[in-house]
């Protein structure tokens, strides 16, 4: 049933579709480069892992990356899948672990790749040392510290929700809303743009009100989307963490209905998106082209998401 309505969300939505020319063959490097580092992974989940499909996300997000950047951001992409994956997958960390591999990761990130921190080591750690290597070389310091305060904060959302659920705690819908903002990576997704583009912003532009307006919107929109998606098998994984969970607890109505709830929720959302954005202001001639840019990357994320939600076999999608 929620597929069914994604599929009617993904033809009403008014963003274009746009997609890289690289992204086939930067899943076929992918594949090879995911096993260079001896993951734990037998043969059916690395396929599972090539079928999800990361680099035509990142094609997605990022249509207009160079071949070369496009691998590398498809590397980061897959890093933080698998580490998702580690955070919530079938054996489930608790918060404590997932507060050591935030720590672990954030040395990595901010020391350099000979800081070899307790708590992060094996396959993760070189994957993400052989991803970070070359924004780490090409970019300010300004956008590696913008970087590692997304990913900080995507691992505290992580770590939120890991205490959660071993409290059996599902939180309510204005609560859900704000963590959700931070499990969904979307914040650590538009600092690619940056990255992508050649174009970093000033600090005080990329936090000006308008653009966090216009972020947070589009956050939500990528977030409930693939909430919709994924509901089924976040009615049995996820401890109440989804949109429509937390509406149809908090509502006291039954699932069906809060879908509903959900996607009238979604389509507001989306008209809010496409007006801030047609707002958005002026910051003279020598950053305006970088905002123009940072605001169609952030497009990019919602719509790709969309279109990559529905396409990728991590989500188990049924054709219909």
């Amino acid at each position: 049933m929620t597929v069914a309505h994604a599929r009617t969300l993904r033809t009403e939505c008014p963003l274009p579709v746009r997609c890289s020319p690289h992204s086939e063959a930067t899943q076929e490097w992918l594949s090879g480069w995911v096993r260079r580092f001896d993951l734990p992974l037998d043969p059916a989940a690395l396929r599972r892992l090539d079928a999800a499909g990361f680099a035509w996300y990142a094609g997605r997000l990022y249509p207009d990356a160079s071949a070369a950047d496009l691998r590398t951001i498809a590397a980061l992409w897959t890093w933080f899948f698998l580490l998702d994956d580690a955070c919530d997958g079938p054996q489930r960390a608790t918060g404590e672990e997932v507060a050591a591999l935030r720590a672990g990761v954030l040395r990595v990130l901010r020391a350099g790749p000979r800081s070899r921190p307790a708590g992060f080591q094996g396959p993760l750690r070189r994957m993400l040392v052989d991803a970070w290597r070359v924004p780490r070389s090409r970019m300010p310091q300004q956008w590696q510290e913008r970087f590692a305060d997304a990913v900080a904060h995507h691992l505290e959302g992580n770590r939120v929700e890991a205490v959660n659920k071993t409290r059996g705690y599902a939180p309510p819908v204005a609560e859900y809303v704000a963590l959700r903002r931070a499990t969904s990576a979307a914040y650590v997704s538009y600092t690619m743009i940056e990255f992508a583009t050649g174009h970093v912003l000033p600090d005080a532009v990329y936090h000006h009100p308008a653009l966090r307006a216009l972020a947070a919107t589009g956050n939500d929109l990528l977030s409930w989307f693939n909430d919709l998606v994924s509901l089924e098998n976040d009615r049995i994984t996820s401890g109440g963490h989804n949109l429509v969970l937390a509406i149809a607890r908090e509502q006291r109505i039954p699932v069906d209905r809060a879908v509903e709830t959900a996607l009238t929720r979604w389509r507001a959302g989306m008209r809010r998106f496409m007006e801030l954005r047609a707002r958005m202001p002026s910051f003279g001639p020598e950053l305006d082209a970088a905002v123009s840019a940072h605001v169609e990357g952030i497009a990019c994320s919602v719509r790709g998401t969309v279109d990559w939600s529905l396409e990728s076999a991590r989500y188990a999608v049924p054709q219909r």
